[in-house]
């Protein structure tokens, strides 16, 4: 049977490959529906570019726009990285088609309430706001979640500041709730994903297989971009949560306690994971820390050539 998930997201060049490989996979994942949050760009690019995203595969998955701002703190975007519309050097027009109009978070609430127990994997690739707000106004959500497979977090380095990723930063309050949900978590962060490096090489691979989806692959990740880590190739974060869901085997990790640093101050959105054990404290993540990182990709780029 295949796996029924829901993706949460902020499209985001590699957003955007998570999601082509999700569709891509269809006779092993359900994509029930693609959530827009507020993150690398505003919600409503965010949205823009999720449907863009099916127009181009040929393959459609229900889009519905989500929160506008985190929690608590006012939204802070990462065009510096991603490109005014987040995803530079895709090339992709305008969307042609239109999201749902229920709202991402009573779509989440209203698909989780009607499934069995522990039948449905959220993805989320961006920032927690969705995720969060959902369990809040419907706690009884809870157990209907199988886990919760993320990008997010990092064991020992930030990429917005020195002590936090991104996507914990912008919403640190909605990550603290998802982690402290009791639902099954398994957790990528900067420490692991910054290892699936797709090389030069590997990037003309998307191109050569004359697909327009390939085209567009292989024009995000090809794109000139800041980023003060630096490689040699392009990294792509959030792809790894599909992944998993299709090769675990390529991945390995510990059982460990998360915690989410919410303060306003230099180690906002920090996640500190115990490693060692040493709070003594019960385990809420299962933290993602090694790769076959060359397995990986050459699996993405065949299974993506099968896009249109």
């Amino acid at each position: 049977m295949r796996e029924k998930i829901i993706i949460d997201t902020d499209p985001g060049q590699d957003d955007a490959v998570a999601i082509f490989l999700a569709l891509a996979a269809g006779d092993r994942l359900e994509t029930l529906g693609v959530c827009a949050v507020a993150g690398n760009v505003p919600v409503v690019q965010t949205t823009e570019n999720a449907l863009r995203i099916m127009d181009v595969a040929g393959r459609r998955a229900p889009v519905y726009k989500g929160a506008e701002r985190p929690l608590i703190y006012a939204l802070e975007t990462a065009e510096f990285v991603c490109g005014l519309d987040g995803m530079d050097g895709a090339g992709l027009p305008g969307a042609v088609s239109a999201p749902e109009t229920e709202h991402a978070v009573d779509f989440l609430i209203r698909t989780l309430r009607g499934s069995d127990d522990g039948s449905v994997t959220l993805c989320p690739l961006g920032p927690l706001t969705n995720i969060a707000l959902a369990m809040r106004l419907a706690p009884d959500i809870k157990p209907k979640v199988k886990r919760i497979v993320l990008m997010g977090g990092a064991m020992n380095l930030g990429n917005i500041t020195p002590a936090a990723e991104f996507n914990f930063y912008v919403d640190p309050h909605a990550a603290a709730v998802v982690f402290d949900a009791g639902v099954p978590i398994v957790m990528f962060g900067l420490n692991v994903t910054l290892r699936a490096i797709c090389s030069h090489e590997q990037i003309a691979r998307f191109a050569a297989a004359g697909t327009a989806t390939g085209r567009a692959i292989s024009g995000m990740l090809a794109r000139p971009r800041s980023s003060s880590l630096g490689s040699v190739g392009h990294p792509i974060h959030d792809m790894c949560v599909i992944a998993y869901l299709l090769w675990p085997e390529l991945f390995g990790g510990r059982d460990c306690f998360v915690q989410i640093e919410m303060g306003d101050g230099s180690l906002r959105g920090r996640s500190t994971v115990d490693w060692n054990n040493r709070l003594k404290k019960p385990a809420n993540a299962l933290v993602i820390d090694t790769i076959d990182a060359e397995s990986l990709l050459n699996r993405v780029i065949e299974t993506t050539s099968s896009l249109s």
